[in-house]
């Protein structure tokens, strides 16, 4: 078998991927939305047809919600499975597109060809990359790559409520040797990137109460405690003047980068002040001894998302609240336990509270972060076929948000999952006129040939 035969014929056939990645954008569907249910499961529908010709034994499976689509191929080599999801956000407002979102096309662009339709970027085309490679291994060497499971979900955009007990029931069918998940992108313009840390998250609500109503200013002001004023000063104080948070064992779990992987982060060459600069700021925040990437990357951080109390509306009220809120949400990496860091928090923040202040706790919510072992070869081999596809150093990345399927692999399947997506940051991804540009659509494909030749062969 030759790889460059494969990549010959991924190029010969661009023009129908295209075509094909076309017909999938045209089904609206949108896994929120009640009322496109049957648009939705005409898109399961349509990619079991494509897997079923390029090879694949695929079946849709139903769930409460929208159906997920597994297909397999058996071979006696490493297990690998890749996931994308199939469903789509809504449109609205539907005013600021150029065209109708369902109606996709290739247009021109003073940067080049795009794709242009809701879920061109998020995630069709990009599944439709690794399917591509698939299609093309097959047509030149009459058998696909490996020992291989696809798994396509339907829910990702509405909360995946059907997810976690579909990979619990059937646990010992989609464990795995690897997970490959396309739904991330590039760093900058052409630096591929494979993310191998994701921070989790904790989050919790708060209501300090003090007197049984809220208080005249004048009457009561300067003798009664103002639970705003409780609130503000404690929260104040989650940081230091470096920014480290002061919250006792908070760092606990928190591992250093490794110097290989510092040094790739030194060598992208990341612009703080510009990155902040787009959205009218320019000074990091964040621990002072830190570089910018480790701020949004490998550090963990405590944020105030919202605090409110007392009178809001227009003109002025003169009161003392009874109440005050707020909402508190901690980004996490590495072992940190994120139960103990809201137990933690909790302690810390009952620990300050004066004489007549109470507080209730709601809604807490805890996720632990995802870390990616390295030790296995097949990071190393994806990177280099990354590298020379793009003609650009691949990068060990972190990811500063929480892609909770990578999480699930790890929790509930003991499966290492690699991330690997082409998308770029002016995609508009969940906005109007959402895009994939042709290059990206056309190097992923190649991309995943290249990455399925050195892990799966």
């Amino acid at each position: 078998m030759s790889l460059e035969a494969i990549l010959t014929r991924i190029d010969e056939n661009l023009p129908a991927a295209q075509e094909r990645l076309l017909d999938l954008l045209r089904i609206p569907s949108i896994s929120t939305d009640p009322a496109y249910i049957p648009q939705t499961e005409a898109a399961a529908d349509w990619l079991v047809r494509e897997l079923q010709e390029i090879g694949f034994k695929a079946e849709k499976r139903t769930t409460p919600g929208h159906p997920m689509v597994v297909a397999r191929h058996e071979a006696p080599r490493p297990h690998i499975l890749f996931y994308g999801h199939y469903d789509v956000q809504p449109v609205d407002p539907l005013s600021l597109w150029s065209r109708d979102p369902f109606d996709p096309a290739i247009e021109e662009t003073p940067k080049g060809a795009v794709i242009r339709g809701r879920g061109a970027s998020d995630d069709k085309g990009q599944l439709m990359t690794f399917l591509e490679a698939c299609r093309a291994w097959r047509e030149v060497t009459g058998d696909l790559p490996g020992n291989l499971t696809i798994f396509f979900e339907g829910e990702e955009e509405s909360g995946s409520p059907s997810l976690i007990p579909f990979m619990k029931e059937n646990a010992d069918e989609l464990s795995a040797d690897l997970a490959l998940i396309c739904d991330t992108g590039l760093f900058g313009h052409d630096t591929p990137a494979i993310v191998t840390m994701l921070r989790g998250l904790s989050k919790v609500e708060l209501t300090l109460k003090a007197a049984n109503k809220d208080l005249h200013s004048g009457m009561f002001g300067g003798l009664a405690i103002n639970p705003i004023r409780v609130l503000t000063h404690i929260l104040g104080s989650l940081q230091d003047d470096l920014g480290r948070v002061t919250i006792p064992g908070f760092y606990d779990g928190v591992a250093e980068l490794s110097p290989e992987v510092a040094a790739q982060w030194q060598g992208l060459g990341f612009d703080a002040t510009s990155f902040l600069g787009e959205v009218g700021l320019s000074q990091p925040a964040g621990e002072a001894d830190r570089s910018p990437l480790e701020q949004i990357w490998s550090r963990p951080t405590a944020e105030i998302n919202g605090i409110w109390g007392g009178y809001t509306g227009a003109g002025f009220k003169t009161v003392l609240p009874a109440e005050a809120h707020a909402k508190i949400s901690f980004r996490l990496v590495g072992q940190q336990d994120p139960e103990k860091v809201l137990a933690n928090f909790r302690k810390w923040f009952e620990a300050q509270l004066p004489a007549d202040v109470s507080v209730d706790w709601r809604e807490p919510e805890a996720s632990p972060a995802s870390m990616m072992s390295l030790e296995n070869p097949a990071f190393e081999a994806a990177r280099q076929a990354l590298s020379e596809e793009w003609g650009t150093p691949a990068a060990f990345v972190g990811c500063g948000g929480s892609i909770p399927i990578a999480g699930y692999f790890k929790t509930l399947l003991d499966t290492d999952a690699m991330l690997i997506g082409f998308a770029r940051d002016d995609d508009q991804i969940h906005s109007p006129n959402e895009k994939y540009d042709v290059e990206c659509f056309h190097k992923g494909i190649r991309s995943w040939a290249r990455i399925l030749d050195r892990i799966a062969g």
